[in-house]
């Protein structure tokens, strides 16, 4: 039995470890930071983050935090900022308190811009410290998912 353990220590070890190493190697190509520096010239503090299928830039601009999203072709997948509970709009306050959720404690929201000019909101609820979840709402208040998170 310890010896089981301690193998699957290793191996979860040596997996994070390689995940960690590939992500120090791997360099945000070039097409990337072009098509970030089009679309957010003002942006400032950028910092890069490989997520493996996407390349993120935590940056500010005019005082707020943003995080960006792009393919490693650069082509742009979404903005997100956080924003207080009360500056949700009034569409998804609604879509939430329709929900079958709506007796989750409502613990942060972000908006999202997504292309076509779209905006989306998540919304993170917990009903207690192991229950939690990520809900996606459209502009007008459709919820699009709800996800299990951490």
């Amino acid at each position: 039995m310890k010896k089981s353990i301690a193998l699957f220590m290793t191996i979860a070890l040596l997996v994070v470890a390689q995940n960690t190493l590939f992500a120090q190697l791997r360099k945000v190509p070039a097409a990337v930071t072009e098509a970030f520096k089009k679309k957010y010239p003002n942006a400032q503090d950028v910092e890069w983050k490989d997520k493996m299928t996407v390349f993120v830039a935590e940056f500010k601009e005019s005082g707020t935090e943003y995080e960006a999203r792009f393919t490693n072709k650069g082509e742009w997948k979404s903005t997100e900022s956080e924003i207080g509970v009360t500056d949700i709009p009034g569409e998804v306050k609604e879509g939430f308190n329709k929900s079958k959720f709506t007796e989750w404690e409502l613990d942060e929201a972000y908006k999202i811009q997504v292309p076509g000019d779209k905006v989306e909101y998540r919304l993170h609820i917990k009903k207690s410290d192991l229950q939690k979840k990520n809900l996606l709402f459209s502009s007008e208040g459709k919820l699009l998912k709800d996800n299990i998170t951490l």
